[in-house]
């Protein structure tokens, strides 16, 4: 019995999914376990398994493709079986029966036209009729060669990029001189942009053009928070608390931080504000394939051994590509940590709709003035952007006098 396999919903905010690969072609024969095709979200990257035994009986999307959840993507079965029934393009059918309808009229007319003597050619209709992806079109422009001249090996006898590419080894005369020159005037090389690098563009852009951005910097003596590391690192295995970073505590002090600051840990929505009640904590990630930001979910219920544990989680498995969709929303402020990588100072973006985001720098070692002496100190900058629609430059300000004396006095933090 022929099973069409679905396009998978991953996460409730999720409508459609872009295939990435595709690891069966049609007549392939499938066994249960075997991974069908790789999809990707805005974020993150899944791999399609097959739950039953079989033959691969039609493809309905091709790579690049993004197709909404819960649609038919390929249909399983035994050989022999028709996969037409389960076809998402099956409307495309109507239009070829209205073109054969207007081909039988045609020839109607011919007939009569030659009966009065009146020679009359038919007119092709397949003739300028291609299908062809917009991957294929683009090489086969770049290298002038005629899309008709390739055999199209697509779903619904579309061609696409590897038809091009054989139709190029196979003939390479059809290669047009003039689109080789074209590409190899400059040393080069042309890649297509992730949906993750598009969702990161897009939504930047969104940030700068619809928010008033203005950004403070401030810095605390990071002596406390070292020490405490330190302890942390020679006795933490002991009491079963495992490896808990300067970040970490970072997001456990701005936790406690923001609900006595509630216009930087809200949504501003044009005519209202969203003042929420508990910290949705989103922490930027660095991964192979894009920047990631996961949110710890009541952030400020939770101890620094919870928090420290749920971000290695995150992290994990935004690194993996598989992180769930619903684990990258309803942040309700932001934190980026760039001082790993040796900045001293920079200029967060804010995550719309949020009003607020903190970005933290490396360690520097300032000197300053004690008891007539000069002494050096171990300094961490601390780069607040918001937005100015929702909130003035005073308030900002305090938000951030207070996290620096939190951040200093941390074994009372603790204690609270």
């Amino acid at each position: 019995m022929a099973i069409p396999v679905i396009m998978p919903r991953q996460g409730l905010s999720v409508e459609s999914c872009i295939i990435t690969k595709w690891h069966k072609r049609k007549g392939d024969s499938v066994e249960v376990g075997d991974p069908l095709f790789t999809y990707e979200t805005d974020k993150a990257t899944f791999e399609e398994e097959s739950q039953h035994s079989g033959i691969v009986l039609d493809i309905f999307y091709e790579e690049g493709d993004d197709v909404p959840v819960l649609t038919n993507v390929c249909v399983i079965g035994d050989e022999g079986e028709d996969p037409s029934i389960y076809s998402p393009h099956a409307g495309e059918n109507v239009q070829e029966s209205t073109q054969e309808q207007t081909e039988l009229i045609q020839e109607m007319e011919i007939d009569e036209a030659e009966s009065r003597g009146v020679k009359q050619e038919k007119v092709d209709w397949n003739k300028n009729i291609i299908k062809i992806s917009p991957r294929a079109k683009n090489l086969a422009d770049k290298a002038g060669i005629d899309i008709s001249k390739a055999k199209a090996t697509g779903p619904e006898g579309r061609i696409i990029e590897r038809d091009i590419l054989t139709l190029m080894e196979k003939e390479p005369s059809l290669v047009s001189p003039a689109g080789l020159e074209k590409d190899t005037e400059l040393d080069y090389e042309e890649v297509n942009i992730p949906n993750i690098r598009k969702v990161i563009a897009r939504t930047m852009h969104e940030s700068l053009m619809t928010s008033a951005q203005l950004t403070l910097h401030s810095s605390f003596d990071a002596t406390e928070i070292l020490a405490y590391r330190s302890n942390l690192k020679e006795k933490g295995e002991k009491f079963g608390l495992g490896r808990i970073t300067l970040n970490d505590m970072i997001l456990y002090a701005v936790s406690r931080t923001l609900l006595k600051h509630r216009n930087l840990n809200a949504y501003f929505l044009g005519d209202s504000m969203r003042l929420f009640n508990r910290v949705n904590l989103g922490v930027a990630i660095d991964t192979h394939r894009g920047l990631m930001v996961p949110t710890i979910f009541n952030a400020d219920t939770k101890s620094l051994y919870e928090i420290s544990q749920e971000v290695k989680r995150l992290n994990e498995a935004c690194q993996s590509g598989t992180i769930s969709p619903d684990l990258l929303t309803n942040g309700t402020f932001t934190v980026t940590n760039l001082g790993t990588l040796g900045i001293e100072s920079f200029t967060p973006i804010l995550n719309p709709p949020q009003t607020g985001i903190l970005g933290v720098n490396c360690i520097t070692h300032r000197a300053r003035e004690s008891n007539g002496e000069i002494d050096y100190y171990p300094a961490m900058g601390l780069s607040l952007t918001f937005d100015h629609r929702a909130v003035d430059g005073a308030p900002a300000a305090r938000f951030l006098q207070e996290l620096v004396e939190n951040l200093e006095g941390f074994s009372l933090l603790l204690a609270k």
